[in-house]
């Protein structure tokens, strides 16, 4: 008799529009999955944190929590390093104690946006403002406790589980504008690479399962404008709004953010990894899948 072993796998943030595909894509590969959203476990509590990651004996940690409200954190620079960094040793810890590998995302905004190219993972690192510093101490805890360690930098997430949370994402945004009949005035000069949250799911997990550890980007493979990322949203959606353009001038905002942030995935890629679909391919099937999630069918 062959006695076959489950991995075990934790998410941190499960509820979360990156969480739910990352617990959807690890059960379909065959993990024992356990999730936790804030209100279950609280990781700026070490002890708590400490805890669940002992119970359970995981050989992979995914940290998909985050305090990502970039305006906020610079009135309150504390809760948001407290989360984004401070919260990440509390889970590299754990990880260290039972040996497990340890999955955290970090952000494009760790860039200052000056280098007038895709941002490659030797770039050098200027973060502008305070969540910036806080994802990149988060990157730099996650390094300094665990010698096996994955990070994750990503781009303007968005997916389908965005409907259910509380700030949604950038689709949902402008399908809130749209219905409100006014113009629509969306930034021309600053461009990221919006990443679709089931494929960084499944792209986060080749990684794991390729057997890789240091820093790796997925973002959503195209450099794009917000601009015209909300025309390509209102394409897909079958809307029609005023869409104005707009600069940085014009809306000031109170964290300063890269004008051009997006990244390369070419070290996935050269790993064998499949590219990130395009974002016309993937707003279909985020629209899709919201649609099903709604009980309803798209067009």
């Amino acid at each position: 008799m062959v006695l076959l072993m489950v991995r075990r796998a934790l998410v941190f943030g499960s509820l979360g529009q990156l969480g739910v595909e990352l617990m959807r894509e690890l059960a379909s590969r065959g993990y024992e999955v356990h999730g936790w959203d804030r209100d279950e476990v609280d990781i700026t509590d070490a002890a708590a944190v400490g805890t669940v990651v002992a119970r359970y004996d995981p050989e992979v940690v995914i940290n998909s929590a985050a305090h990502n409200q970039v305006d906020v954190a610079e009135q309150e620079p504390q809760a948001a390093f407290l989360v984004n960094a401070l919260a990440v040793r509390n889970v590299a810890l754990a990880c260290r104690q039972v040996d497990a590998l340890l999955v955290h995302y970090s952000s494009d905004y760790v860039f200052d946006g000056l280098a007038g190219r895709l941002y490659v993972e030797e770039d050098r690192t200027h973060p502008l403002g305070a969540y910036a510093v806080s994802k990149l101490a988060g990157e730099l805890y996650a390094q300094a406790y665990l010698d096996r360690v994955l990070v994750v930098r990503t781009s303007g997430v968005f997916g389908p589980g965005g409907t259910a949370t509380a700030r949604g994402n950038f689709v949902e945004s402008m399908l809130r504008l749209a219905g409100s009949g006014h113009p629509i005035r969306v930034l021309t000069d600053h461009s990221a690479s919006p990443a679709f949250a089931p494929a960084l799911a499944a792209r986060t997990l080749d990684l794991v399962e390729k057997g890789q550890t240091g820093v790796f980007h997925v973002g959503g493979g195209t450099a794009i404008s917000w601009f015209d990322f909300a025309r390509l949203i209102f394409e897909a959606a079958g809307l029609n709004p005023t869409l104005t353009p707009a600069s940085e001038r014009e809306y000031r905002t109170s964290a300063r953010r890269p004008r051009f942030s997006a990244l390369s995935n070419a070290k996935m890629e050269k790993l064998g990894i499949a590219p990130m679909p395009p974002l016309r391919e993937a707003l279909e099937d985020y629209f899709a899948r919201r649609a099903a999630q709604a009980g309803t069918q798209p067009g």
